[in-house]
């Protein structure tokens, strides 16, 4: 049967695969934690008797197996024989699955069920996602260029360089301790860029109160648009303390896995950007609600995508398409297998023009996934 159906078809969830993915980077990810030279993800794969197959990704970037099995025995058992098309109520059951708060691995791997449940809604349905969302009638969205990596003067600016040559008008700067060279990079990448490019940094929880207020100054002097997670995620009463002291607007939301979790920063606006990654934050259900609660607080969405495949990056893009504040979403530029290799599309770096991403068009995810390349890929 082909890869669609009537909206009134009765199908059912025959079966749920999780394939945990490795791969080593083209180049390294340098930040504050320390150097990536590998880097993991789980692409779901939802089946259905009809024929019709919806695909996810999770965030996985270690110990993808564990992952794998925790969706093949604690969230496949709850789904085999329903309608894919309850995602809500499926959302709530695999939320079940553990005790005690929301968070870690159990949410990035519903995130996975969750993406792959709402690709086979938009194939029965015959819509892309962002029309399913409601939709805001954009064919393109705007995103920014991830990451210049942390490292000596003359490497900073060969990685700007290289995203000035791509034609990126907003990007991404790691920065790290020491603070003295956080600062004194800020403002010769400024000065390097010019005054028309949009810059932000991410510190990936590098500094304390202290040391981030010190920064802070240096991105309010040069002009930056963001600060992004300057300190540890727990630290909810350092961000508010630090937003009264910094000039520069704050972001955040990586490293939440709900709604609850993002509700205190966003609703006292302590942050002016909201940033769960779809491949964590519970999928495009939770992620969506933690967009439209940013929206009616007058903060904006901006999605993370870190060092994901192409699955997270086109889910982005939909959930992007169809908020109503969005600013940018992330765009990584490295050639990594998992956007190279996974689909016959193009990344997202090499499909911008001028900071603007198309929006995908056919129905679900409106992608194709090579199952070749997912097994050559896939963990053994």
């Amino acid at each position: 049967m082909s890869e669609s159906a009537d909206s009134g078809a009765d199908i059912r969830i025959s079966d749920i695969i999780a394939h945990p993915l490795t791969q080593e980077l083209p180049r390294p990810t340098v930040t504050s934690w320390g150097k990536y030279t590998e880097v993991s993800i789980v692409l779901v794969e939802v089946r259905t008797d009809a024929g019709i197959t919806g695909v996810g990704e999770a965030l996985a970037r270690f110990s993808p197996k564990a992952y794998a099995d925790l969706i093949e025995t604690s969230l496949k058992p709850r789904l085999i024989g329903q309608d894919p098309t309850a995602i809500t109520a499926h959302w709530n059951t695999m939320r079940r699955a553990l005790s005690g708060r929301a968070g870690g691995m159990l949410f990035e791997a519903i995130s996975g069920v969750d993406i792959a449940l709402w690709d086979i809604l938009g194939k029965v349905a015959n819509m892309p996602i962002h029309r399913l969302l409601g939709g805001m009638g954009r064919t393109e969205v705007p995103c920014y260029a991830a990451s210049v990596n942390w490292g000596d003067d003359d490497f900073m600016d060969r990685e700007l360089d290289r995203y000035l040559e791509k034609g990126f008008p907003r990007i991404k700067v790691k920065i790290a301790n020491p603070v003295k060279d956080a600062c004194r990079r800020i403002k010769r990448l400024r000065r390097r860029a010019g005054d028309d490019i949009d810059l932000c940094v991410d510190a990936n929880w590098a500094y304390t109160l202290e040391e981030a207020v010190e920064v802070g100054r240096a991105l309010t002097d040069n002009r930056y648009f963001w600060f992004e997670e300057p300190l540890r995620p727990e630290d909810e009463t350092g961000y508010e303390e630090l937003h009264r002291r910094c000039g520069t607007p704050l972001a955040a939301g990586e490293s939440n896995y709900t709604l609850d979790q993002a509700m205190r920063l966003v609703s006292n606006r302590t942050l002016s950007y909201l940033q769960p990654d779809v491949a964590r934050s519970g999928g495009i259900s939770e992620t969506r609600r933690m967009a439209e609660f940013a929206a009616a607080h007058d903060v904006q969405y901006a999605p993370h995508i870190g060092m994901s495949g192409i699955i997270c990056e086109t889910a982005s893009v939909h959930l992007a398409a169809a908020m109503r504040n969005v600013k940018a979403m992330e765009c990584e530029t490295d050639e990594s297998p998992f956007k190279t290799w996974i689909t016959g599309q193009a990344p997202g770096a090499d499909r911008q023009k001028n900071g603007m991403l198309p929006v995908p068009t056919g129905p679900g995810l409106g992608i194709e996934v090579d199952w070749d390349a997912v097994r050559r890929l896939r963990v053994q």
